[in-house]
């Protein structure tokens, strides 16, 4: 198979296991690109991509931006906090706007869950959902996934844990998708008041002690707490949470193992990890960094390949 069984990127649960296979195909290929002295390929020459940020983000929309610039496609940034956004206008015309533009392909992230799948039943270019809400972060769950290939030589088959607050992240839903899809398990582990109440139904084991989860697991991805989203206490206090959930050297060191540890960033040091764990051999964050770029690379190469066709 060498095209993707979708036009969009809205969600892990819109693609097949074919699609992550070929996506990490093409990254390979482009991580390879990454690598040499001049970092550039003409394959999106005469493609353009707005890069359209409804919400803060550095380091994805980074991450974006030189992934279409290493193809050389012709990028134009949106960040909605300081445009008309403000003054009333609706996404729907705010997309408009940027479609007389003639713009082939749409990077977006939105605070309302499914606003990727509004848009492409609305607008003709092909979608790139980079983050909608509490919903779904597919490209991040394609780099996750992709980075315990590269360390583990597998997904299927691994045994994967989720850490922090599930309920408000769509980097766990996306990762749950993901990794499921390709034949790992996962569990989930956190505070009670930060599970979702549907998340058994994904076929996913909630494991509420963290050294359980730990001594469970090939590889703990360990999420950001993430304040702005909570506008009620979901646990007492931070310390508290430090003291129950946190991973330092010395608990990773404790484990009668070596497993893998992963953040999608950006980290609360001394919050979710210890700085001693996030720059260990152990970790493969920078790995996800660099991964980061490869695998939209790839996507939106898949993607804009299918736009010539028509």
């Amino acid at each position: 198979m060498s095209e993707l069984s979708v036009d969009h990127l809205l969600g892990i649960k819109y693609i097949t296991k074919e699609d992550i296979n070929l996506i990490f195909e093409t990254a390979d290929h482009f991580k390879e690109i990454i690598n040499r002295p001049i970092k550039k390929v003409p394959s999106l020459r005469d493609v353009t991509i707005a890069n359209l940020f409804f919400e803060n983000s550095t380091r994805t929309k980074l991450s974006f931006e030189l992934a279409e610039k290493r193809l050389s496609a012709d990028v134009i940034n949106f960040s909605a906090g300081a445009s008309s956004v403000k003054k009333g206008e609706t996404l729907i015309d705010t997309v408009n706007n940027i479609l007389s533009m003639k713009v082939d392909m749409v990077v977006m992230r939105h605070p309302n869950p499914g606003a990727g799948v509004f848009l492409s039943k609305n607008i003709k270019a092909s979608i790139v959902n980079a983050g909608d809400g509490a919903h779904e972060h597919p490209t991040q769950a394609l780099l996750d996934s992709y980075s315990i290939q590269k360390r583990l030589g597998d997904v299927g088959g691994k045994k994967v844990v989720i850490v922090g607050d599930i309920l408000h992240s769509r980097v766990a839903l996306s990762n749950i998708f993901a990794l499921k899809l390709q034949g790992a398990e996962v569990k989930v582990c956190g505070p009670k008041t930060l599970m979702p109440k549907y998340i058994e139904s994904l076929g996913v084991e909630v494991e509420l002690n963290l050294r359980k989860a730990l001594e469970w697991c090939d590889v703990a991805n360990m999420l950001r707490v993430q304040n702005e989203r909570m506008d009620i206490s979901y646990f007492p206090s931070t310390r508290e949470y430090i003291q129950q959930y946190g991973l330092d050297k010395e608990l990773l060191d404790s484990l009668n193992k070596e497993i893998v540890i992963m953040h999608p960033g950006p980290i609360n040091r001394g919050v979710e990890i210890t700085s001693d764990v996030a720059d260990s051999g152990q970790s493969i964050i920078l790995n996800q960094v660099e991964n980061g770029v490869a695998i939209r690379m790839a996507v939106i190469y898949l993607l804009a390949s299918k736009i010539k066709k028509q």
